[in-house]
């Protein structure tokens, strides 16, 4: 009856894919010194009635390393962008010239490189969090098979399978963190 269950580990290893795309999402939007359009990507400003992304009001770009430029397309949203790039906790100053709004970056002192890199641990821990719940999901669909008359061989060899799927996702959580705080350090 049991022995013909399938444990779906495509499922598992795409939902453990989705906790380190949502891992990159964040650290991209993390500050390291350098310019990247990415680090606007989680900024929303109030437009036409609700939270919209700033890529879609207008048009992001890096003409140099330390400067971000937002060429808003409504003349109108000018003033929520401005206020929503400084409400976002980056830390940057927009400066307005028309329909463009310049952002320098400025350098990263010593104590900041610190916060930040704690900041992309806490995001990691959250990382490996999903990972971990992922994988419990996955051990108690077979502890459900186990009850329904799985064989214990069965049962250690699926455990296995989502243990080693689970290792190999922690190890690029960690890896990804470790990459980010050395971005982050680099003077």
């Amino acid at each position: 009856m049991a022995d013909d269950f399938e444990l779906d580990t495509g499922d598992i290893e795409r939902r453990m894919e989705g906790a380190i795309a949502s891992l990159r999402t964040e650290f991209a939007s993390l500050r390291t010194g350098r310019a990247s359009a990415s680090m606007l990507e989680p900024i929303m400003v109030d437009a036409y009635g609700s939270p919209t992304p700033i890529n879609q009001v207008g048009t992001v770009n890096v003409p140099e390393p330390r400067m971000v430029t937002v060429n808003v397309w409504d003349k109108s949203l000018v003033g929520k962008v401005e206020k929503a790039i400084r409400e976002s906790g980056l830390g940057i100053n927009p400066q307005l010239n028309g329909t463009i709004i310049m952002l320098p970056i400025p350098e990263l002192n010593e104590e900041r490189r610190r916060e930040l890199t704690k900041v992309a641990s806490q995001y990691a821990e959250n990382g490996r969090v999903a990972v971990r719940n992922v994988r419990r999901d996955g051990m108690d669909q077979i502890k459900k098979a186990k009850a329904d008359g799985m064989s214990e061989d069965d049962q250690k060899f699926w455990e296995t399978e989502v243990q080693e799927l689970t290792d190999a996702f922690i190890k690029a959580v960690d890896d990804a963190l470790e990459n980010k705080q050395a971005e982050i350090m680099q003077v």
